[in-house]
Parts: structure tokens; sequence; C-alpha cells
């Protein structure tokens, strides 16, 4: 294979028929690194919705068990990728979600909103930090895919496409982004969390983690900006990486983020119905039919 062989056969697919092959192949053969860190990043915006971030922080999923949330919602997600809407695992990771967020009062437009972080910051990562940027037909089939997963989880009136997921997160950021105590508080544990996977650099990995933080979202969580040197030294530290990844023969066999060191709570396996958390049942399952008959409850 040649290092554009995988974009390549992307352009001879369908974005709106076979978006999850394109995204299979975008997130791991392509880019399963900048994907892993992009997921981080959009999932940790979400806290600066106050209605959000106040709610994760109540729940303390986020504060005292701040590793195996990261573990639980990152199998999850990867579940439904690798095994699709319609694989026993795929369908069992969408009723393990619904189950966990119809449990709590959650309302609509949070749920398009953090879809829309899924669509949309990936984007701009890969633009940014990534060995190519997004092809057409890759924005088109990862809006997509979250398309079709925010109706398997009862989401309504979702975005159609990329576009559309982008301008309504830019829309809701400006309106919603805003200062909560407790939102602070999962911020700092998960800042807490990904730097302590690097042990004795913990600190500067902390503070480069900030550096790739935007300014509303510095300032939403009341940090100190960084210097503009220390963004400069970080954010060309990963351009640097994407021109030594450009030069990299193309991956044969695919990555998922059941694969990523940063998973460290099932040393010894998991299973996809085992995995979140187990509130107060309320009625759950995913509400949409499938081709292999209706999601097992």
């Amino acid at each position: 294979m040649q290092r554009y062989d995988w974009l390549k056969q992307i352009r001879r697919l369908d974005p709106e028929r076979d978006f999850l092959r394109i995204y299979r192949i975008t997130a791991a053969h392509e880019f399963p690194w900048d994907i892993t860190r992009a997921l981080e990043l959009a999932l940790y915006r979400t806290y600066a919705v106050p209605r959000i971030g106040r709610l994760l922080a109540e729940t303390a999923e986020l504060t005292r068990r701040t590793q195996k949330r990261y573990d639980d919602t990152a199998l999850l997600l990867d579940a439904v990728l690798e095994h699709g809407f319609d694989g026993a695992d795929g369908r069992t990771a969408i009723r393990r979600m619904n189950q966990m967020h119809r449990s709590y009062d959650i309302g609509n437009d949070d749920m398009r909103y953090v879809l829309s972080t899924f669509v949309v910051v990936p984007q701009r990562w890969i633009d940014q930090y990534g060995w190519r940027r997004l092809s057409e037909h890759e924005k088109r089939a990862i809006a997509a895919y979250y398309r079709t997963l925010g109706r398997h989880m009862g989401v309504t009136e979702i975005p159609q496409t990329f576009e559309d997921f982008e301008r309504f997160l830019n829309a809701y950021e400006a309106a919603h982004f805003g200062w909560d105590e407790g939102a602070r508080k999962v911020s700092d544990a998960t800042l807490d969390l990904m730097a302590g996977w690097y042990g004795p650099l913990a600190p500067l990995v902390r503070g480069a983690s900030m550096a790739l933080l935007d300014d509303m979202l510095l300032d939403a969580f009341r940090y100190e900006h960084p210097r503009p040197a220390v963004r400069t030294a970080v954010r060309g530290a990963l351009k640097l990486r994407a021109k030594a990844v450009r030069l990299l023969p193309p991956r044969r066999r695919p990555h998922y983020a059941r694969q990523n060191p940063e998973i460290k709570g099932y040393p010894n396996g998991f299973r996809v119905a085992e995995l979140g958390t187990f509130p107060a049942p309320r009625a759950g399952g995913c509400p949409l039919p499938h081709a292999d008959g209706p999601a097992p409850r």
C-alpha cells in the first residue's frame, strides 16, 4: 500500500451510504491517535456548558472515578464504530448509553451539542495537527455517522450536514459557555487524569494540554491563559509530529480505542454490557429498529 491509498478508497465510496466504512478507515487506519485526542477534547468542551458540567460534578463519576469514566466512554463509543449499529456489541453499547442518559434530566439541545462536538472537533484537530486534512468525503461521512448515532439515541432535530453541525456548535457555545464551580472540578479532574498518565512529566503535560485550549474554554473555566511562547511550542511540536507521520507507511490493520494505552481499567478484558454506570432505570433501549431486529433490552 502507498500512503494515500486509503484516501483513494474513501473517495470511491458514497459518504451517505458508506459512512460507517469511511469513518472506520479515518478513525482506525488514517488518524487513530488524532481521533482519540480530538474526542477527548470534544467531550472536555462539553463541561464548559454549566448544565452539563454541573450534572457531571453531581454524579461524581468524573471526579471520583475519572479513569473508569474515561475508559467506559471511550470503549462504548468504540464498540459502535468497530461493530456497527447492527452488530451485537454495537447495539449493546447504544443501549447502555441510552440507559445512562435517560436516567438524568438531559435536554435535547445538550445532546445535540455533544453530537456536534464529535463531528466538528475532530475535523478542526486533524486540519491543524493531522498528517493531512480531512477530505469532503470524510466530513460528510462523519456527519452522517453521528446523525445516525443521534437517531439511535433518540435525539431530535439533529443537524444534517457538517456545516449545520458546525453552525449549531458555534452558536451553542457562544450562548451557553460559562462559569460553574462543579464544572471546574470536573475539568481539573480530567486534566489531572490525562497528565497523570505520564508520571513525572505530568506538570509539563498539563501545561501542554492547557496550551491547546482556546480562549473561550479557558475563560469559561477561569484558567489563566498560557504564554504565547508555550502555545507556539506545543502546537509546533504537534505539527512536527504530523510531518513525521506523513512519512510512515499506511496502517494496514485497524487500531481501535480499546487498544490505546490510556485505557487502564480492564487489564483482563471487558464486556460491553457491563460498561458504564447503572443508575435508577428509566425507559431505555434504542428507539430505532435494526436490520437484524430490535436492540436487546
